[in-house]
């Protein structure tokens, strides 16, 4: 063959001529091309293979096709994936039963019967362990618990409705022992992680059943859950990290932004939050869920009509975002048009996230893990996608094994470590990921 007669300085020259790729583009072009021109899993697999540059540009792969979390069995968590129509499920750690209490960066929050939050990544089998809870965490909710035995259980002299019907139904020697399944009621309803937990410099921060409070720890650093102030005047009701800071939103949409880095933050010293009243939620805006895309906040939601004559009503899906949060006075803006984008929200775990339109999703679109206003004899799991330019929405039924299950929300995979290549990259340019031990759901 015709190269089999190139000569030393023939190959020389062809090394010459080549182009070094990962010193010939800036850093800025980099962090253009990660954020919103990789539009497959496919593209970001091989944009990260160049180099250990761009592999840095893109730390995990936010083009992956999301999947739903559905509840399973205590010992395993069941994905379906909306792009491919399959659904399997992954054991979870130490063969304990678990519940799931968040989904960001690519990792489960995992809770277990003693309240012990473990932090779980599907396809790297990535764990890592959160501090201990005690009993000030249910105490900011106004819940009183206490530990007997190795477990948590009710205070006999608690006068909440529902911690009385949580004692009627317990029977565990006369101890009114918190289930699995009440769990989110009592500590963590949900948490969310300012960055991968095994990438250093992680804070996760909860959202608790009931409190104007929030708790926070930061991951491989702390050995306690430290309760803040949002200093919002009705309880917390979701979590966003967005431009380097925690922001919370109540119940009733007012924001309440955390100040730094509380990663760096001395011990011992808390941060502080400020409300942002130029946030206050559009009028009218319904079933409000918070996502945070390349640095700027979006608020996604309904806006209702109601023909009280014909006893019937409609809605249309409208989106509105802030730029910059970090502005003195920041505002909301109206969004007709996302581009690439599509949105994907979920009314159990509040914390969405966006990413580039994958193949089979629909792009400037906002999927909805269930419907907004779904029929309540329906047992069959269906999700809404909604069109941002026009509100209008579809409701997309499941096959019949998805009878009966309720999305707990959005999950995007991270199939890298830390940032790193791991041997889960050999395998970067194939259709989709495959998560370790991944157990196919049956027809």
């Amino acid at each position: 063959m015709a190269h089999q007669g190139q000569g030393p300085a023939s190959a020389a020259m062809a090394r010459s001529i080549s182009p070094d790729w990962s010193s010939g583009l800036p850093p800025e072009l980099l962090e253009s091309i990660s954020r919103g021109h990789l539009a497959s899993g496919t593209d970001a697999a091989s944009f990260r293979s160049v180099c250990s540059p761009w592999r840095a540009a893109v730390p995990f792969a936010p083009c992956f096709a999301p999947l739903l979390l559905l509840p399973s069995g205590a010992a395993a968590v069941t994905l379906y994936s909306v792009a491919e129509d399959k659904s399997f499920s992954v054991p979870l750690p130490d063969g304990v039963g678990k519940v799931p209490c968040g989904s960001s960066c690519g990792w489960l929050a995992l809770m277990d019967e003693v309240a012990s939050v473990t932090l779980f990544n599907p396809f790297t089998a990535g764990v890592v362990k959160l501090p201990p809870v005690d009993e000030e965490i249910p105490l900011s909710s106004s819940t009183f618990v206490f530990k007997k035995d190795g477990r948590w259980v009710f205070h006999p002299d608690e006068d909440d409705e529902y911690v009385n019907a949580a004692a009627a139904a317990a029977a565990d020697d006369d101890i009114d022992a918190v289930t699995l399944g009440e769990l989110r009621q009592v500590f963590f309803q949900e948490i969310v992680l300012s960055s991968p937990p095994d990438a250093g410099g992680c804070v996760a921060m909860a959202v608790l059943r009931s409190s104007t409070e929030v708790a926070y720890c930061r991951v491989g650093v702390d050995t306690a859950w430290t309760l803040v102030e949002t200093n919002l005047d009705c309880s917390v009701d979701s979590i966003v990290f967005c431009q380097g800071r925690f922001v919370a939103i109540d119940c009733t949409g007012e924001i309440s932004i955390f100040s730094g880095d509380i990663a760096t933050l001395p011990a011992g010293t808390p941060p502080t939050a400020t409300p942002m009243p130029s946030l206050t939620p559009p009028v009218g805006l319904c079933h409000r869920s918070y996502v945070e895309s390349n640095g700027e906040l979006y608020v996604v939601g309904a806006m209702v009509n109601v023909f009280r004559w014909a006893q019937r009503f409609d809605y249309n899906t409208v989106v509105y975002k802030c730029s910059n949060i970090l502005e003195q006075e920041p505002a909301w803006s109206r969004v007709n048009d996302a581009g690439d984008l599509t949105l994907f929200v979920s009314m159990d775990f509040r914390y969405g996230f966006a990413g580039t339109s994958v193949s089979g999703l629909k792009r400037n679109g906002v999927y909805f893990s269930e419907p907004l206003y779904g029929d309540q004899y329906d047992l069959a799991h269906s999700m809404e996608i909604a069109d941002i330019a026009t509100g209008i929405s579809e409701v997309k039924t499941f096959h019949p094994k998805m009878q009966g299950l309720d999305a707990l929300g959005w999950f995007r995979p991270n199939l890298w470590r830390g940032g790193e290549r791991t041997s889960n990259d050999n395998n970067e340019n194939q259709a989709g990921p495959v998560p370790p031990e991944a157990q196919p759901e049956s027809s």
